[in-house]
């Protein structure tokens, strides 16, 4: 095939799969798809992950790093954790979400949802009432106090994302953005769906 055709296919391929990416995005995505994988090297006794699980490990110790930094970052700001950081940002942006809407955005459980608004109730960062239609249903809201913290708060989360990826070029990131998302997006479509499903059943789903 004529190189120059070649080229054109594949950047149609990429720019199908990222409609938002640029050139430089395209170039950067075929280096790191030329680069070939280091196979695992197999040790008797041990047990060695295939690629896929090499990446998942990975992307969750990072993930760990990330919270166990952030959590120390935090302190004094009012807030116990990442993770009510995290959902006090989701109701500030959404503004007065359903109690469910917030903790689901956020991959929480309800149940461990529902106990974490409750602390954060009781220091004065969120109000819960009950919605204008019905009455079951319980929206939420960042108070003055809440709002303050989230200022304060943001500054120090920021500062442990330079601190972990400062490294990593702004095209990199914009890479990893990428190659990620569609992941993300296709499991935050599907997750509250087959949570109470048998795994079996959720593998099949996932992979047709």
């Amino acid at each position: 095939m004529n190189k120059t055709v070649e080229l054109v296919m594949q950047w149609g391929a990429f720019e199908e799969q990222f409609p938002k990416a640029s050139l430089e995005d395209f170039f950067r995505y075929q280096l790191a798809i030329a680069e070939k994988p280091v196979p695992a090297v197999e040790q008797e006794g041990k047990l060695i992950p295939p690629l896929d699980g090499r990446l998942l490990i990975l992307l969750r110790r990072i993930g760990k790093f990330h919270m166990a930094y952030s959590n120390k970052a935090l302190e004094g700001t009012g807030f116990d954790q990442i993770e009510e950081f995290g959902i006090l940002v989701t109701i500030h942006n959404m503004g007065n979400p359903i109690k469910s809407e917030a903790i689901y955005n956020n991959i929480i459980e309800l149940s461990s949802g529902t106990n974490m608004l409750i602390r954060m109730k009781k220091r004065g960062l969120v109000t819960e009432d009950e919605d204008i239609d019905d009455k079951r249903v319980k929206r939420l809201k960042v108070t003055p106090k809440g709002e303050k913290a989230l200022q304060t708060a943001k500054e120090q989360v920021q500062k442990v994302a330079y601190m972990m990826l400062h490294d990593l070029s702004d095209g990199d990131k914009l890479l990893c953005i990428q190659l990620l998302k569609p992941i993300d997006k296709r499991f935050s479509g599907m997750y509250q769906k087959q949570k109470n499903k048998p795994f079996d059943d959720i593998y099949q789903e996932n992979i047709t």
